[in-house]
């Protein structure tokens, strides 16, 4: 088995693939005629998009909407850089907001956190040694 996607719904997916775009250099992979659904280009694990609409349309059961301006939910989306400073202050400029500041780690890793326009988290983060 592989871990294949990890899919966040929200309620414009063009505007997410953009700031991804933006935020982060992912290139977007694919966007549905509908405009419902999207991937970009983030290595081995497709990161997509996809529409509240979508998602109610999956899920008999409704699910918890992440929402700017609450707390983000306990889990993140990490990225790795060597440009870690460059890389914040890019992500900064083209909205993501800043949840925790840059901080090195007791083992060596620098590490930051941020929310993204929808409010997920999301880790900044050097690579492992």
């Amino acid at each position: 088995m592989l871990f294949a996607y990890t899919i966040l719904y929200v309620e414009n997916v063009s505007l997410s693939l953009q700031f991804y775009k933006e935020a982060f250099g992912f290139e977007i992979k694919f966007m549905s005629p509908e405009g419902d659904y999207g991937e970009l280009i983030s290595g081995a694990t497709t990161l997509a998009f996809a529409k509240h609409s979508l998602g109610e349309s999956n899920f008999k059961a409704s699910y918890q909407k992440a929402q700017k301006g609450k707390s983000p939910f306990g889990i993140e989306l990490a990225f790795s850089t060597e440009n870690i400073e460059a890389d914040l202050a890019k992500a900064t400029a083209a909205g993501a907001e800043e949840f925790e500041p840059l901080k090195e780690k007791p083992w060596g890793q620098k590490v930051a956190y941020l929310l993204d326009l929808n409010g997920f988290l999301i880790e900044v983060c050097t690579p492992m040694k």
